[in-house]
């Protein structure tokens, strides 16, 4: 079976309601018991963001969109002319916490478009959910089983990080922020981070005429979970041994107590592995599989959880005679906030909306995850819509 080239020929966001700049967040979300928080001005000093969004209205506290509706609207917002819509024949949709425990999100979000029978995908897990949705939308339309698939990454973490979610900070935690930010990325830290949104790309096996066309040249995703155990997780406490205990098993009254919906993080876990399993284990084995090489990279988009792992990241690549000039770097993070899934969507959007793209130029794209250690990388290339497509 001859395989086809796949070309990312559209993409778009959405985010809900008005941006939330830092000094409006607990307006919001609503204070913990009553009482501003202590350490929110440390850590958002530590994660660099400025302003994210929210899916609930700050006047009234009601959410104004599902996941299903945030989804659907990224999807429209990709064709000016909503007939296009009536053609897609795949949605693949990577959520970290879809509306609903089942059925799942894809089905939720043709149910919102109402566009005519397709094939439905939902990929599982944590901010490398929505680079496994693109995945398998390249791959369908590679294989030519699908013509026009559209991919998407969409969370909207604020429904829990509202007040009645967290219990108090501890006096404790609060001296030790000081001394440790990294202490801060447990469930208090991801209440001052994490942000709504939701990104779409469409994939098709020719390129489209009058716009930027990125040709994906490969798409490389690993697990390290035979390394690590959990470190960022919802609906599970973490036991002694590190294993998860599921929500299903806990009673009611624990479910309350010890936030078990909440979505928390390993702290010492995280600083100690991520770089050096998402970005150097995993670079090390695309190196040795594609031939990559630094100079072939002319824009490098990574998802960052905060600016406090920016220079960590620039590090690893220079230890791994990788380095990557900083004027090549791009990110949202301090606008928009870390959206999970949708991060790499929304920015991938975002720079090729407002940078000038010449044929041939390459972006490369990072999307690591500390569910329990996953990474990946993407490789795309602009070209001319009359480029030798072979």
């Amino acid at each position: 079976m001859s395989m086809k080239p796949v070309y990312i020929t559209h993409t778009a966001s959405a985010l809900p309601n008005d941006p939330v700049d830092n000094e409006r967040i607990e307006s919001v979300l609503g204070q913990i018991q009553g009482k501003p928080s202590r350490a929110r001005r440390l850590i958002l000093r530590n994660n660099g963001i400025k302003s994210r969004y929210y899916v609930i209205d700050p006047d009234t506290g009601a959410y104004t969109h599902t996941n299903a509706e945030l989804t659907a609207e990224a999807i429209r917002n990709l064709f000016s002319d909503p007939s296009a819509m009536q053609r897609i024949d795949l949605i693949a949709c990577g959520t970290t916490l879809a509306d609903q425990l089942a059925p799942g999100h894809a089905v939720m979000v043709h149910g919102q478009l109402q566009t005519p029978p397709c094939e439905t995908v939902s990929t599982s897990s944590i901010c490398i959910s929505g680079l496994m949705a693109l995945k398998y939308a390249y791959l369908a339309v590679k294989s030519g089983d699908a013509t026009q698939a559209v991919a998407t990454g969409s969370e909207t973490a604020s429904t829990l990080l509202q007040s009645q979610t967290f219990t108090a900070e501890s006096a404790a935690k609060l001296a030790a922020l000081a001394d440790r930010p990294e202490i801060g990325f447990e469930k208090d830290f991801l209440r001052w981070m994490l942000s709504d949104g939701a990104g779409a790309m469409c994939l098709q096996p020719t390129p489209q005429h009058g716009q930027t066309n990125l040709r994906i040249r490969w798409i490389k995703t690993y697990s390290f979970a035979n390394q690590q155990p959990a470190c960022m997780f919802a609906g599970a406490l973490q036991n002694d041994d590190s294993t998860l205990t599921g929500w299903r098993q806990v009673s009611s009254d624990t479910l309350l107590d010890q936030s078990v919906l909440s979505i928390k993080q390993n702290v010492k876990q995280l600083n100690e592995h991520i770089v050096p399993l998402a970005v150097t284990e995993t670079l090390s084995r695309i190196i040795d599989e594609t031939g990559l090489t630094p100079d072939q990279v002319d824009h490098f988009l990574p998802h960052i959880s905060s600016m406090y792992f920016y220079d960590k990241v620039a590090r690893a690549l220079d230890e791994m005679h990788f380095s990557i000039p900083d004027h090549k770097w791009f990110t949202n993070l301090t606008t928009k906030g870390n959206t999970g899934s949708a991060s790499i969507f929304i920015m991938l959007d975002e720079f090729i909306r407002t940078r000038p793209l010449t044929a041939g130029e390459t972006i490369l794209c990072f999307v690591p995850e500390s569910g329990r250690f996953s990474s990946g990388f993407m490789l795309l290339e602009a070209v001319e819509t009359e480029a030798d497509d072979q």
